[in-house]
């Protein structure tokens, strides 16, 4: 039997000052080429919230759209991107928020949702709750229903879960 937990922190790798000094840049591109580690996050995901519980994916660029795109299909449910300004092509609601090194703004097209949709929002890593949050309230503008955030890695020591609010977040390894 595979400690998903254990497979998961061997297959990231910390990459220091990148993509600025003094940041540790969490790359998950290891975990990607490994299938057995793919796959069991993918599934630990959809484990986690029960297939038929979920309309729609939010994956947010670019990582997270790794993540959220086989989760999606797993669920049966849709995937609908989360993009930096100026990357989707039609009517955009966006959010502007801080991340641990900067500012950085979001958009999502504004007929993703049908009215009530149940959402899911999947990214890589939840570091201080700023991309996660931002997401969520653009969710929610769009019409769906936030039903909660899972992510590959939790940065606790940052505090994100403090920013998203009462978002139900599920992390796979929190460190």
């Amino acid at each position: 039997m595979v400690d998903l937990g254990k497979l998961i922190e061997e297959r990231i790798r910390d990459v220091d000052d990148y993509p600025k000094p003094g940041v540790v840049f969490k790359d998950i591109t290891p975990l990607l080429a490994d299938h057995v580690a793919f796959a069991g996050v993918v599934d630990a995901i959809v484990n986690h919230h029960g297939r038929g519980t979920i309309d729609k994916i939010v994956g947010i660029e670019a990582r997270g759209f790794i993540l959220a795109a086989p989760v999606a299909y797993h669920f049966g449910a849709g995937f609908v991107p989360v993009r930096k300004k100026g990357k989707l092509p039609a009517l955009t609601h966006a959010a502007t928020y801080d991340l641990e090194y900067g500012t950085e703004t979001i958009e999502i097209h504004a007929d993703a949702f049908e009215t009530g949709d149940r959402v899911l929002i999947v990214d890589d890593v939840l570091a201080t709750g700023g991309t996660a949050r931002a997401a969520a309230d653009l969710v929610r503008r769009c019409g769906g229903e936030v039903v909660g955030l899972s992510v590959l890695l939790e940065l606790s020591f940052l505090k994100g879960r403090d920013k998203v609010g009462n978002l139900d977040v599920h992390s796979l390894v929190t460190v």
